[in-house]
């Protein structure tokens, strides 16, 4: 992708959440366990832990909501750049410390200015689909453990780790973008066929519904839905097994999965290209402005019900 297109769809998108906001109002260490900070804001996201020098945990803590924005793309770079250059690293595991949330959505109250100063990363994409892809294609594997709710950019990192594992009771997953008049961005409709076959994706894709851990087992959304009491456990012990074995060997076994499993970076930059185009749309810019009047990214209950409060924007005026 050309990098005057690039930042044209990048100018068209930063001014599309501008207006957004305007409209509805600002509304490294080896020791066990050791915490390392992923970025140079003292508001940090994302925190490493290093369990051992093979095996690390990286935790999302964004309260309340764990929302993913522009601030959030340099904290999640310089962790995929340590995952990508770190040589005794064999298995890091995504985690969150906010109740209820894994990740969720994009941020759509920045300025202008906070999306468009962002370079396109080393693939040559935009910023997120470059570090989704990379995340995938690093030698190092990588296991999402979903905990809360996992939707829209949550959803697409948990899609480009190796592995996911859900809480039974309390994951939930979504594609929510269709509900308010856009189309995804970070890789959804190139990952999910490869996963669970084009119906049960394009029911996901075209419906915006939740996914609880149950179905989401049964689609292949995830690996498995464990009983949460028993999810971490599950986890730790996988990471740990796999942290034990040869790192060449494992990334060996991925590279060659790799090869036959994941989508093209010309597939991938294709979904960031619809995306940019959709959310210049008047259905997005009317659905997402009343999203956030409804409370989006403020209410607990929007951020929860996402499903239910995406479906009332969407319902016809009365008269």
């Amino acid at each position: 992708m050309k990098p005057t297109r690039l930042m044209a769809m990048l100018t068209a998108f930063g001014l599309l959440i501008c207006g957004i906001s305007d409209a509805v109002g600002q509304q490294t260490g080896a020791a066990t366990g050791q915490v390392v900070q992923s970025g140079t804001s003292a508001n940090q996201e994302f925190k490493i832990t290093r369990v051992s020098p093979g095996y690390w945990r990286v935790t999302i803590d964004h309260p309340p909501f764990n929302i993913f924005g522009p601030e959030s793309i340099p904290m999640l770079n310089s962790v995929v750049t340590q995952i990508e250059s770190d040589a005794q690293l064999k298995v890091v595991v995504f985690d969150s410390a906010v109740p209820g949330f894994f990740l969720t959505h994009y941020d759509f109250a920045p300025p202008l200015e906070a999306t468009t100063s962002l370079p396109p990363g080393p693939t040559g994409l935009p910023p997120l689909p470059d570090m989704l892809v990379r995340l995938s294609r690093s030698p190092v594997v990588t296991i999402a453990m979903i905990r809360g709710r996992a939707t829209g950019v949550g959803s697409e990192l948990s899609l480009a780790c190796d592995m996911r594992f859900a809480s039974r009771e309390k994951a939930v997953l979504s594609q929510f973008e269709i509900g308010a008049g856009f189309t995804p961005g970070g890789g959804p409709m190139s990952r999910l066929p490869r996963l669970m076959g084009r119906g049960r994706a394009l029911e996901i894709l075209l419906s915006g519904n939740d996914i609880n851990g149950d179905i989401a087992e049964r689609y292949g959304y995830v690996n498995r839905a464990l009983p949460d009491s028993l999810l971490d456990k599950f986890v730790d012990t996988l990471a740990r097994r796999i942290a034990s074995f040869d790192k060449q060997s494992l990334a060996d076994i991925k590279h060659l999965v790799n090869a036959s499993t994941l989508p093209s970076d010309q597939e991938l930059g294709e979904e960031w290209t619809a995306f940019i185009a959709s959310v210049q749309r008047p259905a997005a810019q009317r659905d997402i402005k009343k999203l956030m009047e409804l409370g989006l990214q403020r209410n607990p209950d929007v951020e929860t019900n996402l499903a239910r409060y995406t479906g009332m924007v969407n319902q016809p005026d009365k008269k």
